[in-house]
């Protein structure tokens, strides 16, 4: 990440950054203190944060997609018969 970047789009440009790890992990996860509190202030200070809870929808894209080859499946075979 370029601290450089963020700082030239500071209230000028939107920036959209995603992650996996929830924020408070980050200082643990970049290990130098100094180094998470600049990423951190410098991402954070306007941020609009959004945090996303529940099922994974991956699940429920790859059960939708199954049911759709059997239905188009079964459509083929009813056709032909």
């Amino acid at each position: 990440m370029d601290l450089i970047i963020l700082d030239d789009r500071v209230n000028q440009q939107a920036t959209l950054i995603t992650s996996q790890l929830p924020v408070n992990h980050w200082h643990e996860y970049l290990g130098e203190p100094t180094l998470a509190d600049a990423v951190l202030d410098g991402l954070l200070q306007s941020a609009h944060q959004l945090d996303l809870k529940g099922d994974s929808l991956r699940h429920h894209r790859d059960a939708h997609e199954k049911d759709q080859k059997l239905t188009h499946r079964d459509h083929l075979s009813r056709k032909w018969r």
